[in-house]
């Protein structure tokens, strides 16, 4: 209907009067009056597209010309991308077989962890009641068993040395009082001005004399806690590891042994098999800790030697001077050491600290 009417229009002759201008005919309003409809059709069809236009995925690509026959038409419907469907599936079947994977795992660890903890329980009650064997180095257990004798007696050498450093500080600080005091009474009893000052005085160089000993101590302490409490501490946790892995390859080895006394069927020999491999796991791994432990003593050995040795050497030193009143003696073996005291008020913390 829009193409007659569009056709009719474009047809209808215009006159021309005289004077070159339209004529005011009848045909014009008919002619205004198609365009109107003509954009009113326009529009209500664009509308139309933009309200309920074609789906994309029903949209047909023509291969011909325009006109052109519908034998080269594709519909796009027909050709899709990647499955989505399919993808999703495919994600939640990857993380199930993820989530089963690592139960598997931790069933496995724990049942491997189950079974090794049986077999060494089983081991170590059958070593305690003298039903089973163990294996034995008499030379590493010996030093072992000096090396723990040992330690005690450092412990009890430091505890002593600790409990001394905090009498000693008892007592410089009570020097220190007395001396303060003393100094005080100079100043309000002059009768016996001279008396109180020359203790006074001697309580402040004891104090000072004190506090330089103490600083020698705490180096002793110190470097004996060090030792302890670190040196020799990971030399026995390197003993318990060896101690455990020792435990484990005789649990193994008797697993082993029993299995070699049964018979020689298929499933036996599989078993013998898979204990065969953990057995060689379990030696290597004993062996090796062995070995670290005995390196271990040995440098742990010639270190104590060198440790103890100078602070023996320290601390006789400095008790020596004090007690002997040779303040110039007990400083110069702070110099040897290369001990620094901390200044008075030191452990305080400053003003901006506190805020």
């Amino acid at each position: 209907m829009t193409d007659n009417v569009m056709s009719k229009a474009a047809t209808m002759e215009i006159p021309i009067n005289s004077n070159g201008g339209t004529g005011a005919l009848a045909e014009d309003d008919s002619l205004e009056q198609a365009a109107k409809l003509q954009w009113s059709l326009d529009e209500k069809d664009l509308q139309q597209v933009m309200v309920s236009g074609p789906n994309l995925n029903e949209t047909s690509i023509v291969s011909g010309g325009y006109g052109g026959t519908a034998e080269g038409i594709i519909p796009t419907g027909s050709v899709k991308g990647p499955n989505m469907n399919h993808s999703t599936s495919s994600s939640s079947m990857t993380a199930e077989e993820a989530t089963r994977g690592v139960a598997v795992e931790k069933y496995e660890a724990v049942k491997k962890w189950g079974l090794n903890t049986y077999k060494c329980t089983k081991q170590m009650i059958s070593e305690r009641f003298g039903r089973g064997s163990r294996t034995v180095d008499l030379e590493l257990e010996a030093q072992i068993d000096v090396l723990r004798d040992t330690k005690r007696k450092y412990e009890n050498v430091l505890r002593l040395a600790k409990a001394l450093t905090n009498h000693f500080y008892n007592m410089v600080q009570t020097q220190h009082a007395l001396g303060d005091t003393f100094a005080d009474l100079s100043q309000k009893s002059p009768e016996l001005r001279d008396e109180f000052g020359y203790n006074a005085e001697t309580q402040k160089l004891l104090c000072k004399n004190g506090e330089t000993l103490l600083g020698a101590i705490n180096f002793f302490v110190s470097s004996i806690n060090t030792l302890v409490n670190k040196t020799m501490e990971d030399t026995l946790m390197t003993i318990r590891m060896y101690e455990n892995a020792r435990l484990e390859f005789d649990a193994y080895r008797s697993d082993l042994e029993e299995l070699s006394l049964g018979p020689r069927d298929a499933v036996t020999m599989a078993r013998m098999e898979a204990a065969q491999e953990q057995f060689e796991v379990h030696k290597e791994k004993y062996e090796r800790l062995r070995s670290d432990v005995t390196i271990k003593l040995k440098f742990l050995e010639e270190n104590k030697v060198k440790v103890m040795h100078k602070q023996l050497l320290l601390f006789h030193n400095a008790i020596s001077a004090y007690f002997a009143g040779n303040q110039q003696q007990l400083e110069e073996t702070l110099k040897q050491f290369s001990i620094k005291l901390k200044p008075p008020g030191a452990d305080k913390p400053s003003w901006l600290e506190e805020q």
